[in-house]
């Protein structure tokens, strides 16, 4: 018996990494493999993942604001995602593969912008107190080949993206800071390989934790 025949409580898995690490596709085959195991999925993102989510997003990506702004209209965003979808998704069983949550922040906007840890650690503490993903991805890759692959897309850059290879060399630090710290939740994922590499790898990371 698995542990979600045991359990009404839906899994909550997250992907994480720079942009540019290669995540979609890895999460539609990630998703695609839960589906045929009999579970049912919610796939979402942050910031986003909801109406109000969705238009703090296009804020964040692309307007200019203080750094500390920013960090709560993520956590703002978060709670209605958690509020709205996350958590009800749970509870009813199902389980949750989303695009990036607190790590994210924490990487980003801590690590990369330099916003002060307690103040994190208060945001991150009064929006999910007592809510940790059950299994992390971190894609992890050098910000030279992330940015490589980015400007590949022809796709206009948000005002991340936009962002000098000092502040990836941030982000990559301090995800990787984070994973440290929780290696029993965060599984690093090398991102500089062929795909189905890639694939093969998170496939068995997935059935040794959340599906063992």
């Amino acid at each position: 018996m698995t542990q979600h025949d045991r359990s009404p409580r839906g899994r909550f898995i997250t992907f994480e990494g720079i942009d540019g690490a290669g995540k979609s596709s890895q999460i539609a085959a990630t998703v695609a493999l839960l589906q045929a195991h009999g579970i049912d999925v919610d796939q979402s993102r942050e910031p986003g993942g909801t109406s109000l989510g969705e238009r703090l997003r296009a804020l964040l990506l692309h307007e200019a604001m203080h750094l500390e702004t920013e960090a709560m209209l993520m956590f703002a965003a978060r709670r209605e995602h958690l509020a709205a979808r996350i958590e009800p998704a749970l509870v009813a069983g199902r389980w949750v593969v989303c695009d990036r949550f607190s790590d994210a922040t924490f990487a980003y906007q801590v690590g990369g912008r330099g916003l002060a840890r307690e103040k994190f650690d208060a945001l991150e503490h009064w929006v999910h107190p007592d809510l940790q993903p059950d299994l992390t991805l971190l894609f992890d890759l050098p910000p030279e080949i992330a940015a490589a692959r980015v400007a590949a897309t022809g796709a206009d850059p948000d005002r991340f993206e936009r962002e000098q290879r000092d502040f990836f060399e941030r982000v990559r630090e301090a995800y990787l800071q984070r994973a440290r710290h929780a290696p029993h939740r965060i599984r690093v994922v090398d991102a500089n390989r062929a795909q189905d590499v890639i694939r093969a790898d998170i496939e068995r990371i997935v059935r040794e934790t959340v599906l063992a």
